[in-house]
């Protein structure tokens, strides 16, 4: 099952300078890529629900349980600067 594609149009396309060498080898490449799906398309039978992971592990979830935060007035005092309740952070950008 043979698709054409304009690889100099989806160079193009992509803002790609390519040269003669590299639109041919990127156009076989395609092409291998692409027959390589069809064959795998072509396969028949359902997929396995189970084969997403060979060692069948589940997520443990916990129950969400309500707990009191911290104390901010006592965080605050551990940490380097603070002003008005609010940790004090060097600006991430410069202007």
């Amino acid at each position: 099952m043979a698709i054409e594609i304009d690889i100099a149009h989806v160079a193009q396309l992509a803002r790609l300078d390519l040269s003669t060498e590299e639109l041919e080898t990127y156009k076989e490449q395609l092409a291998l890529i692409l027959d390589h799906a069809a064959r795998v398309q072509s396969l028949e039978g359902d997929p396995h629900v189970g084969s997403a992971h060979p060692l069948g592990i589940v997520n443990a979830f916990r129950d969400d349980e309500t707990r009191p935060s911290l104390d901010r007035d006592e965080v605050l005092a551990q940490a380097p600067a603070s002003e008005d309740g609010y940790f004090v952070v060097p600006p991430a950008l410069e202007t």
